[in-house]
């Protein structure tokens, strides 16, 4: 099984889940800190991942990776916390508290 194939279902259900909070009161808010998120995360997996593989601490086998790198690091890493930072606001969304009634003392 090569990297792509299983990071895929990942993609698929991060983007399914992602879509279907869009109209939601929250949705703007949330994909903005989402995308902010992205962009800082994915930074952090191009350093680290890149400076872990040069230290020989992990590899990945040429035959099961798509061969589109970001220095030492193969794309398919950067699918991870691209699904997280989309992902859980999304699921957050569909699946937070409605509006708060106001507590009566």
């Amino acid at each position: 099984m090569t990297y792509p194939i299983i990071v895929l279902p990942f993609v698929v259900i991060t983007l399914v889940v992602t879509l279907c909070t869009v109209g939601r009161p929250a949705f703007g808010r949330r994909m903005l800190a989402s995308a902010i998120a992205a962009v800082v995360l994915l930074i952090l997996t191009a350093v680290f991942d890149n400076v872990m593989i040069a230290a020989g601490l992990f590899s990945y086998p040429p035959t099961h990776v798509s061969g589109v790198r970001i220095g030492l690091a193969p794309i398919e890493d950067f699918s991870y916390p691209l699904c997280a930072a989309f992902l859980v606001p999304a699921l957050f969304t569909l699946i937070g508290r409605g509006p708060r009634s106001p507590r009566v003392p």
